[in-house]
């Protein structure tokens, strides 16, 4: 399956929280989208590999993607090494993504960066021919993205550009919200963690606020990218 974006994330949920919105403005263009996660989440305080798994199936559903995958990393503890980067290669020559949307570059969980630099490194590495990879017993093809864009996760990091996403944050919520275990529930009684408060789920929607504010629209996502974004007229940007 041939898809225009492959999101990224360390976890079940990266996803939802830094660029669902994004992604279902794309999808609702006609775009093929997937998303991937890393790890299963299992280390996270609240709920357990399998209720994240449920999870996020549902959020894939809210969000209308093409597939979701889990890699199955050992959370907090997978590596940028060779074996983890041509796992990644294999998915990145199965999907054939135009676009690849990963992790912030830095962020106060440590997986968040150490998955950023991963995938990125596999992007590039995937369009290398001397690397041979085989699915399901055939040799791929090489592979690699045009872009890597990077969204914005705990850290008010400064974004390269912007995206508008009003009249998609109501999915974006609910894609969000799908991780029951994790978000803000008045009635639940499990420990509490820096993202089970409502500050922080109150953060979800006042960030992209903010974020559209700075461009005049009402919502917004920012990504970070490794080059240059490039524009080919001046009227391109309006």
């Amino acid at each position: 399956m041939k898809l225009d974006i492959l999101a990224f994330g360390a976890h079940p949920d990266d996803v939802e929280l830094g660029c669902s919105g994004t992604i279902a403005k794309e999808i609702s263009l006609g775009r093929k989208v997937g998303i991937i996660d890393l790890t299963q989440g299992e280390l996270g305080t609240r709920g357990n590999a399998q209720t994240r798994k449920e999870e996020a199936s549902e959020g894939a559903r809210i969000l209308g993607v093409e597939v979701r995958e889990n890699l199955k990393f050992a959370d907090g503890f997978f590596v940028n090494d060779q074996a983890h980067q041509l796992e990644i290669i294999k998915i990145i020559r199965k999907y054939r993504p135009e676009i690849v949307l990963c992790n912030a570059i830095d962020d106060r969980h440590i997986d968040h960066g150490k998955g950023s630099k991963l995938v990125s490194d596999a992007c590039f590495l995937s369009g290398l021919r001397k690397i041979e990879t085989e699915y399901k017993g055939v040799t791929q093809d090489v592979w690699r993205p045009k872009v890597v864009y990077h969204y914005i996760q705990w850290k008010n990091i400064e974004p390269d550009f912007v995206v508008d996403i009003s009249g998609f944050m109501d999915k974006k919520l609910a894609s969000v919200l799908a991780y029951k275990t994790q978000f803000y529930d008045a009635n639940s009684n499990e420990p509490n963690t820096p993202i089970s408060n409502k500050n922080f789920l109150d953060s979800v929607t006042y960030r992209a606020r903010d974020l559209g504010r700075l461009i005049g629209v009402d919502f917004a996502e920012g990504f970070t990218t490794e080059r240059y974004p490039a524009v080919k007229y001046l009227f391109d940007l309006i």
